[in-house]
């Protein structure tokens, strides 16, 4: 930004003159800078009043603002309504690089140690096209490894710890998806209920890494050991070439409702910082309490500066922006896809080479977005995960209980091969994030064991989290010992894995479900720390090691193979770079025709994509997917310049010991019931 923008260097910056502290106030009426003692938080040192100069700012120069410094800041204003003005209130700055509790509860921001020493590391820089994103909670991710030193487990750490990091390696995966990692607090409701917010989306400060997640010498190491712990962490990764994006929570705080608890922006200016009717209730499209009014230019620019502060100062390489349909709502609460904060953050220079990934809906009128963000955006396709769990779950129960299935299998394929009829053109198959699972939800083990959720653990009598899950238990509800039962729940874990990894778009895993996590059922589980919810990492059974097995070749396969992630859509008659073309045959090797596309009991694709080659070598691959429980007899389709097949993966076998992997086009292979095989064509 230039240096006369009006909003430049807001929170504090340290000078020749000691540090200078900026905030923002539109209604505020007289602001004071207090500095705390830095062994006792709750003893007044100084008190210095701030001047008001232009576009609302506030400043202050104090020598006392100097790296450790507890500090707060107290506002005066009008009354009213839409007002909660409270000088004698100490506030959190908006832009505090640290946070320390009192004894008594409250906060206090500190003047960040910023110091780090980089060395050589450098991003890894990983394309879109060979992205492949792992979804984890920084605690629950290692909080139950034993290689880790006990001391460190569920800390940033220990998600760095070379056992750690070997895993992620050994797995396939190229970049961790953090669950918010700014510092958050537990909601008034879940604390009276003696339960805490595990997952962290109710976030106090959007600069702060969250204490909690350092190990207790961090936590007790003085000024900056916390941040130090986090980018040692991302440094650790990088040179694993491991990238880091962070789910970021800026959609709302957690000053919830007008009743909760006032720390920072409702103190320092209600009125302009959150939606509100004339009345002072808040308009709430998050479902959390609050708002965010991103229509105001000081709100835009909170968002934009963190995004700024943790890219490039703390080095990592992305965002997923939680209910980001919020972010893109105008003055009028409506979406607006060429809102200024969503072209900013995809446009600002500052910003160039992060990854941009929205869950693009919110829970007020008009808040499901999905193919709406503007260029340079990826989102989270919730089509896809739908329609990947009906083929392979409730068609299935449908077909077992009715004797047909409730759809053919048009619908999968348009999923598979990249959503075209939900992303422009211009944005192409990588703007979709395909997931079968995310923190909330089933996990995939669960999908495929729960017919229905089981949340009485939180408190809530079974109301809390979706009943819309798409799931089939097949026959039974939770753990059973029914063989038949357990293999055909593994093969239906093997078909949604090889759906998510070898569909085009960016996959994201969920932590666990590379092995088959479950959570007993529970599809809301943000309220519960414990062995619920963190990674087993310990004996597994034997079909645990056998899906572990199952993903990495998958995700081995998928870098592999080029025509199973084109960057582009292709044009039919047309040879356009980093594409695929794709051509799609029935069960007796001929072009599908309308009835085979719709039919509800001709469910059987041969799905031929040949790259068309921009920076690697050409490839072909052969996808046949069949999607009934009823063994067919497929023709392999001939096709110019493909001489023979050859068997890479079968969803119906764990390995591919004894099976035939060589094939010539017009020949018949049995694909098992609701299965997949996947072929490279040469």
């Amino acid at each position: 930004m230039p240096p006369t923008d009006p909003l430049r260097n807001l929170g504090v910056r340290v000078t020749s003159r000691g540090g200078e502290l900026r905030v923002w106030s539109h209604h505020a009426t007289t602001m004071e800078l207090v500095v705390f003692d830095s062994r006792d938080s709750s003893w007044v040192t100084a008190v210095r009043p701030m001047a008001k100069g232009d576009h609302d700012v506030w400043s202050v120069t104090s020598s006392k603002l100097a790296p450790g410094a507890r500090y707060a800041i107290r506002v005066g204003g009008p009354k009213g309504k839409t007002h909660d003005f409270d000088p004698t209130r100490n506030l959190i700055d908006p832009y505090a690089r640290g946070l320390a509790r009192t004894s008594d509860g409250e906060w206090r921001s500190y003047v960040q140690d910023d110091a780090f020493d980089w060395g050589d590391s450098k991003r890894p820089a990983i394309g879109t096209d060979h992205t492949v994103l792992y979804e984890a909670h920084v605690k629950g991710l290692t909080k139950a490894n034993p290689s880790v030193p006990e001391e460190l487990r569920g800390t940033y750490a220990a998600l760095a710890h070379e056992s750690t990091i070997a895993y992620l390696k050994d797995l396939g995966v190229t970049t961790v998806e953090l669950l918010p990692v700014h510092q958050s607090v537990t909601e008034q409701r879940l604390i009276k209920q003696g339960l805490a917010n595990y997952w962290g989306y109710n976030t106090l400060n959007f600069f702060t890494p969250h204490a909690g997640y350092a190990s207790r010498a961090a936590q007790f190491g003085g000024t900056g050991a916390v941040l130090r712990e986090f980018k040692g962490m991302v440094k650790l990764l990088h040179e694993a070439g491991l990238e880091v994006v962070l789910d970021v929570v800026y959609n709302h705080t957690s000053e919830e409702s007008p009743g909760g608890p006032t720390t920072s922006l409702r103190g320092l200016d209600n009125a302009s910082y959150y939606r509100q009717m004339a009345d002072g209730d808040y308009i709430d499209v998050t479902g959390c309490g609050n708002t965010v009014d991103f229509s105001l230019p000081a709100a835009q620019r909170l968002v934009l500066d963190s995004l700024r502060y943790w890219h490039n100062e703390v080095q990592v390489d992305g965002f997923r922006f939680d209910l980001a349909a919020t972010l893109g709502r105008d003055a009028e609460v409506d979406f607006d896809p060429g809102h200024p904060l969503l072209q900013a953050i995809v446009s600002d220079p500052a910003l160039a080479g992060a990854k941009m990934i929205a869950e693009p809906w919110d829970v007020g009128a008009g808040g499901w977005q999905v193919g709406k963000f503007p260029d340079g955006w990826e989102e989270w396709n919730d089509g896809f995960r739908d329609r990947a769990r009906d083929f392979w779950l409730t068609d299935i129960a449908a077909a077992r209980h009715t004797g047909a299935a409730a759809q053919g299998i048009g619908g999968f394929a348009r999923r598979l091969a990249g959503s075209s009829h939900v992303f422009s053109e211009a944005r192409g198959p990588m703007a979709s994030v395909n997931f079968i699972t995310a923190h909330d939800g089933f996990t995939m083990a669960d999908l495929t064991a729960y017919n229905q959720k089981h949340n009485v653990g939180n408190g809530e009598n079974n109301r809390d989290g979706t009943d819309h899950n798409h799931s089939f238990n097949h026959g039974v509800e939770g753990p059973t010992h029914d063989e038949d039962v357990l293999k055909s729940r593994c093969k239906a874990m093997r078909n949604l894995m090889g759906t998510l990894l070898l569909s085009a778009g960016i996959p994201m895993i969920t932590a666990g479900d590379e092995f088959g996590r479950s959570q007993r059922g529970n599809n809301n589980a943000y309220c519960q720390d414990s062995e619920l919810t963190w990674l087993g990492w310990g004996e597994r059974e034997e079909w645990q090691d056998e899906l572990l097995a199952v993903t990495k070749t998958l995700l081995r396969l998928r870098h592999e193979n080029p025509a199973l992630r084109p960057v582009r859509y292709g044009r039919f008659g047309e040879t356009v770079p980093s594409a695929s073309q794709m051509d799609w045959y029935n069960d007796h090797g001929l072009s599908m025709r309308d009835r085979d596309w719709n039919s509800p009991t001709a469910r059987t694709l041969q799905y031929l994509a040949a790259s068309t080659p921009e920076f690697e070598e050409f490839n072909r691959i052969l996808l046949v997917v069949h999607g009934l429980e009823s063994d067919v007899t497929v023709t392999l389709p001939k096709h110019a310049g493909v001489a023979g097949y050859t068997l890479l993966w079968d969803s119906a076998r764990d390995d591919l010991g004894g099976a035939t992997l060589e094939h010539r086009p017009g020949t018949e292979t049995v694909i098992a019931g609701a299965s997949m095989q996947l072929f490279r064509a040469s």
